[in-house]
């Protein structure tokens, strides 16, 4: 199985970390919850979960994680950015924070909370051409939207309007959504191929 041997570590400063566990140890892979730095070594692929960007990114620069996993992330570290994950890997955000920073990586320009308050979350399903059959069921929670997506990445997946709501660039995915919800392993799995290759 894709991953099997892969050891994955899961941003833990913030945000819903035991479904991406679930979702990742169903899939075969041992997981670490990551706090410190150290623990940035031990790892052939990280995912940043859903969460509040804002406090996320504070955090990580109170624990001294985000200048090593900047580096980590433009060296080829594969990583999965979902929901607030996909606002930390922009290389360009709208409407953050007066002294919000992103680790960047992914040529996008993301806009946070573009779906409006929580009570307007909401689920469909996705085509990604890349997945095949069934779509996607994506589940909308306080979302960001990629506002344009630049040369060095492409787009995954859009809503009927046309908004792109998954991106990936060489190692690197986003997803305005949060599959790890909804229970669809595929675009874990996608990532847990690309980390089981540096295990």
């Amino acid at each position: 199985m894709a991953g099997s041997a892969a050891r994955v570590g899961i941003l833990a400063l913030q945000g819903d970390v035991v479904e991406h566990e679930r979702m990742l140890g169903a899939l075969g892979a041992e997981t670490i919850r990551v706090r410190r730095p150290e623990e940035l070594e031990r790892i052939d692929g990280l995912v940043l979960p859903g969460g509040e960007s804002t406090t996320i990114d504070k955090l990580l620069r109170a624990f001294g994680l985000r200048d090593r996993l900047a580096d980590l992330i433009r060296s080829g570290l594969p990583v999965y950015g979902t929901c607030a994950g996909l606002i930390l890997l922009a290389d360009r955000l709208v409407d953050g924070a007066a002294d919000q920073q992103t680790l960047g990586g992914l040529d996008v320009t993301v806009r946070r909370n573009a779906f409006g308050r929580q009570s307007e979350s909401f689920e469909t399903d996705l085509e990604v051409r890349e997945l095949g059959d069934p779509p996607v069921r994506a589940a909308f929670i306080r979302a960001p939207v990629v506002e344009e997506v630049g040369p060095s990445a492409r787009a995954l997946a859009a809503l009927p309007d046309g908004r792109v709501v998954a991106v990936e660039q060489g190692a690197i995915l986003g997803t305005s959504f949060h599959p790890e919800q909804t229970g669809d392993p595929r675009l874990h799995e996608r990532f847990l191929a690309r980390a089981a290759q540096r295990s």
